[in-house]
C-alpha cells in the first residue's frame, strides 16, 4: 500500500471524470456493496450531484483512519445521529472527494498528519440520512478513504461529535454494528 503523507498540494485530484472511471473500475467481494458504483454513477450525470441540496442524495466524502500499529481506528460519535461513524462529510460542491474525505478528516478530529493508505476509493457506501427539522430524508453517496494518523497527536472534538476515541479493532463491535463500518473492518485486517 501507498505511504505518502497527504498535503493538500501534493493531493491527487479526483476530478469528475477521475471519480467515473475510478468507480467504473471498482470491484468488491463484498455483496451489498457490488450495486453501488452503478448508482453512484447514475448520480454523478446530475450537475449538482456534490451538492447537499441535491435530492433524493449528494456525494460526501468519508475517512477510514487507522493508527500507525493499524490496530485501532479513529471513531467520532456523531452528535446528530448518536452514532459512532468514521469522520466525513459534505462535498459542498467540491467535486475532488478525496480532499472532501481529507478536509472532513481534519476539521473533526484536529489531526493534521495523514499517510494515504490507499490510493483508490476505499470503500462505497449509500446509506438514509433521517429528516431534520429544516431538510427531508435523504441519501449519502459516501466515497472512503483509508489513511493513517499518530494516535498520539491531539484530537479535538467539535460541536459536530460528542467524543472522539481510538477503538481497537477487535472492540469495534461494542461501539457499533453498522455494516459499512463491518465492512471496512474486515477490509482493514485483509
Amino acid at each position: 500500500m501507498d505511504q505518502t503523507i497527504v498535503r493538500p498540494d501534493k493531493l491527487m485530484n479526483y476530478t469528475r471524470s477521475t471519480l467515473i472511471q475510478a468507480l467504473t473500475n471498482y470491484t468488491t467481494r463484498f455483496k451489498e456493496e457490488k450495486s453501488f458504483a452503478g448508482d453512484f454513477l447514475k448520480l454523478l450525470e446530475h450537475d449538482r450531484a456534490f451538492h447537499r441540496d441535491h435530492l433524493p442524495g449528494h456525494i460526501t466524502g468519508s475517512a477510514w483512519i487507522v493508527d500507525t500499529a493499524r490496530t485501532s481506528v479513529l471513531l467520532t460519535h456523531h452528535a446528530k445521529l448518536d452514532k459512532w461513524l468514521q469522520p466525513g462529510g459534505h462535498a459542498d460542491g467540491d467535486e475532488n472527494v478525496l480532499g472532501v474525505a481529507l478536509r472532513e478528516a481534519e476539521e473533526e478530529t484536529g489531526l493534521k498528519s495523514f499517510k494515504l493508505l490507499h490510493p483508490g476509493i476505499f470503500d462505497l457506501d449509500i446509506h438514509t440520512i433521517p429528516v431534520r427539522k429544516d431538510f427531508p430524508e435523504h441519501l449519502h453517496y459516501d466515497i472512503r478513504f483509508m489513511f493513517e494518523a499518530d494516535p498520539n497527536e491531539e484530537l479535538i472534538i467539535t460541536d459536530e461529535s460528542q467524543d472522539l476515541k481510538w477503538v481497537p479493532l477487535n472492540q469495534l463491535s461494542e461501539y457499533t454494528s453498522n455494516t459499512s463500518i463491518q465492512r471496512m473492518l474486515q477490509k482493514a485486517i485483509q
